[in-house]
C-alpha cells in the first residue's frame, strides 16, 4: 500500500476568536468578514498543498474556510471532526470563567469534561474514530493526498493522542489558516494507529 498524504488545516477566524470565547460544536458560528479576507490573502501568500480530495467539519465555519481554500476540489463532510463541546463554557471567555471552580479544575486538568460537556478522552476517540473513517475513504478511492479542515482544538488533541513526535496537545497548537501535514503509512498505522508529522503549513 501507498503511503498517504494529509494535511491538517485549521480553519478561519470567527468573531468569537477575536473575543477569546470558548466555542464548540454546540455553535455555527461562520467566519467574520476579516476571517473570510485573511483567508484569502493567506491562499495567495501561502503554498497550500495540492490535495485530491477535502475532508471537513461538518460546522460552518470549517465549510466556508475549505470552500476559500480549495474551492475546486470535492469536499466530504465528516461528522467526527467536530470541535470540543463545552458544556456550560459556551460562549463564555476564560475570564468570564475565572472564578468557577469546575473551569479552574478542567483547565489544570483535574476535571474530564464541563457540566453538560464532552469528556476528554470521548472526544480524542471521536477525533480518531473520524481519522480512521478518512484513512479507509482514501485508501477505498485510490486517494493519495488529502486535506482536511479542522478546528484548534480538535487537531491539537488529535495530534497528542496519534502522531510523532509525541509532544503534549499545547505544543501542536498552530494559528487560524495554519496546520501539519502527516504521513500515514497503511501498515503502521493499522497495526498501532499512528502517523507521523513531517511538515508545517
Amino acid at each position: 500500500m501507498k503511503t498517504l498524504k494529509i494535511h491538517l488545516i485549521r480553519h478561519g477566524v470567527t468573531d468569537a476568536n477575536y473575543k477569546g470565547q470558548y466555542i464548540g460544536s454546540r455553535t455555527d458560528l461562520p467566519l467574520s468578514p476579516e476571517g473570510l479576507n485573511e483567508l484569502r490573502l493567506m491562499k495567495s501568500d501561502i503554498a497550500y498543498p495540492e490535495i485530491e480530495r477535502l475532508y471537513s467539519s461538518p460546522l460552518l465555519r470549517a465549510k466556508q474556510s475549505g470552500a476559500v481554500l480549495y474551492p475546486d476540489v470535492p469536499m466530504f463532510l465528516v461528522e467526527n471532526l467536530k470541535e470540543y463541546d463545552f458544556g456550560e463554557f459556551e460562549g463564555k471567555t476564560a475570564q468570564e470563567l475565572d472564578l468557577n471552580p469546575d473551569f479552574k479544575a478542567w483547565a489544570a486538568g483535574k476535571l474530564s469534561a464541563p457540566k453538560g460537556g464532552e469528556d476528554n478522552s470521548d472526544f480524542i476517540k471521536r477525533l480518531c474514530v473520524g481519522l480512521n473513517e478518512i484513512v479507509v475513504d482514501m485508501l477505498n478511492n485510490d486517494i493519495e493526498n488529502a486535506g482536511v479542515i479542522m478546528h484548534g482544538g480538535a487537531i491539537m488533541m488529535l495530534l497528542s493522542a496519534c502522531a510523532v513526535p509525541q509532544r503534549r496537545s499545547v505544543e501542536w497548537n498552530c494559528d487560524a489558516g495554519q496546520g501539519y501535514s502527516l504521513l500515514v503509512t497503511p501498515s503502521l498505522y493499522h497495526k498501532s494507529g499512528i502517523v507521523e508529522v513531517y511538515g508545517i503549513i
